[in-house]
């Protein structure tokens, strides 16, 4: 089977259950910022210089897979595909991402002022992953303001991602503590 199937060249996609929509409505436009996302960190995971932040960085990635097929569902269709046993996104997978804002708020690194983002690549991919956090929560606000959206968790998830990745970039511009002798 080809990528190539012509459905897309008239403006138009389908959500899940072939739910035909216009390519810029805004579950679309949800469902792609967060995609865009997923990319942003899968460039920040591979400028990660340490395997415990790429393994973090991955998971992260997984999870924003199961909640754009949670995006890509209307809420009529929201049954069907909790039927399918597909995830929804939960509050322990925000409490998760708090426990790590917590762990990153308890180490040494306390910035100041304003961050400029570029101090090295893999704080500045952080700080475009976190830049395009924002921009999918502002998409899924749209929907949730629609009455569009049956899960509010997702606007609190990506809210405290954005978060967890602006620390994650002030941590990655963090140099590395002196060596004692």
């Amino acid at each position: 089977m080809s990528i190539v199937t012509r459905r897309g060249d008239r403006g138009r996609t389908s959500l899940m259950y072939q739910r035909p929509v216009s390519k810029c409505h805004a579950r679309i436009e949800a469902c792609g910022a967060v995609d865009e996302l997923n990319a942003a960190l899968g460039l920040a995971r591979a400028a990660a210089r340490k395997a415990p932040l790429r393994r973090k960085l991955a998971a992260l990635q997984q999870s924003l897979v199961a909640l754009m097929g949670e995006l890509a569902t209307l809420p009529q269709d929201l049954p069907r595909y909790v039927k399918g046993q597909y995830p929804l996104l939960t509050p322990s997978q925000t409490a998760e991402l708090e426990q790590w804002i917590r762990q990153i708020e308890a180490a040494p690194v306390a910035p100041r002022g304003w961050a400029m983002p570029g101090a090295n690549t893999a704080a500045a991919t952080l700080d475009l992953a976190r830049t395009v956090c924002r921009r999918a929560e502002r998409r899924v606000c749209a929907l949730q303001e629609a009455r569009q959206l049956t899960n509010p968790e997702i606007v609190i998830y990506l809210n405290r991602l954005s978060d967890l990745l602006w620390l994650l970039a002030r941590q990655a511009e963090a140099k590395p503590p002196p060596r004692r002798s």
